[in-house]
């Protein structure tokens, strides 16, 4: 194929947006793209309509900053879910991890991110505010910090348990089940499980 034909740029092209998602290396990224080629047209189209559907449709929830395409998320409009627990996480992800255990019963906030000074990335820029806006309703018992268990999601625990603990909420902490360094959304069922189980308070 002639690497000057409009063809030959237009999957150079696609190549370089694939390369740019996260865990996708130069070599996966042609693989995809040429996949795309080979398939029929309906088939690129709806991947197409996927990604613009997601950036047009889903936005976060006002109440746990979750991704939702509906207001609240589920979570926090189920009535059935236990709104004395709040499960904090760095990322939507997290959640895809917890619930898939089946142990939590409780509501979720989500921070989008985790404190980290060398990255430039303070109090003020993840959703600590809103959290603690959560707690004017007095109904929240207890706090359980699901931060990673690396630097960042530490700094993040240690200070929220700080600002937690003397308004009277219970702050627990999952259990050391979880390797240092481990990203929740990557732990196994079990391990998980035994986290939330074995939680201590903070």
């Amino acid at each position: 194929m002639n690497q000057n034909s409009t063809t030959a740029e237009a999957i150079s092209r696609l190549i370089q947006e694939f390369n740019k998602l996260p865990g996708i290396g130069p070599k996966s990224a042609q693989r995809l793209a040429f996949y795309l080629l080979r398939e029929q047209p309906e088939q690129a189209k709806s991947l197409a309509d996927a990604i613009l559907n997601v950036k047009q449709q889903v936005k976060l929830c006002s109440v746990c900053f979750n991704v939702t395409d509906t207001e609240p998320c589920v979570f926090c409009r189920n009535e059935q879910r236990d709104r004395t627990k709040i499960c904090i996480i760095e990322q939507p992800q997290d959640i895809l991890a917890i619930e898939h255990t089946g142990i939590y019963k409780g509501v979720y906030h989500v921070l989008h991110g985790a404190i980290s000074p060398t990255e430039g990335v303070g109090i003020s820029d993840i959703r600590i505010r809103e959290l603690l806006d959560r707690f004017q309703s007095n109904t929240v018992q207890e706090v359980i910090l699901a931060t990673n268990t690396n630097l960042e999601g530490e700094q993040t625990a240690l200070y929220l348990q700080r600002v937690i603990t003397p308004l009277g909420i219970k702050v627990t902490r999952l259990a050391r089940g979880l390797p240092f360094g481990t990203e929740l959304e990557y732990a196994d069922d079990v391990t998980l499980t035994r986290a939330f189980e074995g939680r201590q308070e903070f």
